[in-house]
């Protein structure tokens, strides 16, 4: 299949689950275009470098080599040969990857080795840029979002590890990447005019992937 079904909005909002839902039910690959990003600030955190100063990123993102793998059942992604899926979703790379994700020299460089992923078809992607810039002439583009309260709630649970990453906490530090992501220059966190908006808060995972295999066969009638 070259079916791309592009998948956006905040953290929090289930995009993972549903992509992933939505991959496996219709056979094709999955990108998490977040742990890209993610991916690339573990690095950067790794090697001493200051997040913030958009200057000294820019000079080292193109060290890195970065692999994603695109098996909805069992997504990977290594940084020079190791594999950081557990690394990456850290609080701390979490609070940090909204500053490295704006670099526009980060931004080029993670579009350009997404869309060549993307490139063979068949793929349900997910992110905050996907149906705006990384492939705005996607077939079929959602925008899942869900209440703060809820999302919050979302993020807290997947970091049991973190005894500090209370509701509370992560209400406040989604917020604040919320805004982040919403106000940066290059590409910021924003639903493209042809997305079907999907609200989260009181729908469980199986339906949100029904309404989006809903959409995907409805683009190809």
């Amino acid at each position: 299949m070259t079916l791309v079904i592009a998948m956006d909005g905040p953290s929090g909002s289930g995009k993972s689950s549903a992509s992933k839902g939505v991959a496996r039910a219709l056979g094709l690959r999955y990108l998490d275009t977040g742990a890209m990003y993610r991916a690339m600030t573990w690095w950067m955190l790794d090697q001493g470098v200051p997040v913030t100063d958009a200057g000294q990123v820019a000079a080292r993102v193109a060290e890195p080599v970065i692999e994603v793998g695109t098996d909805p059942a069992a997504p990977t992604i290594a940084v020079d040969g190791v594999d950081v899926s557990g690394p990456i979703r850290t609080r701390e790379v979490t609070n940090a990857v909204s500053a490295v994700s704006s670099v526009p020299a980060v931004r080029q460089r993670m579009v350009a080795l997404q869309r060549e992923v993307i490139g063979a078809g068949g793929i349900v992607v997910e992110g905050r840029d996907i149906g705006t810039v990384v492939v705005p002439d996607a077939p079929v583009k959602v925008f899942l979002t869900a209440s703060e309260d809820a999302r919050a709630q979302r993020r807290a649970r997947d970091l049991t590890d973190d005894p500090a990453a209370t509701v509370q906490v992560t209400l406040a530090e989604q917020a604040r990447r919320d805004r982040l992501d919403s106000t940066r220059t290059a590409s910021p966190l924003a639903k493209a005019a042809d997305a079907h908006e999907i609200d989260s808060t009181d729908l469980d995972l199986d339906e949100v992937v029904a309404e989006v295999l809903r959409l995907a066969k409805e683009s190809s009638l």
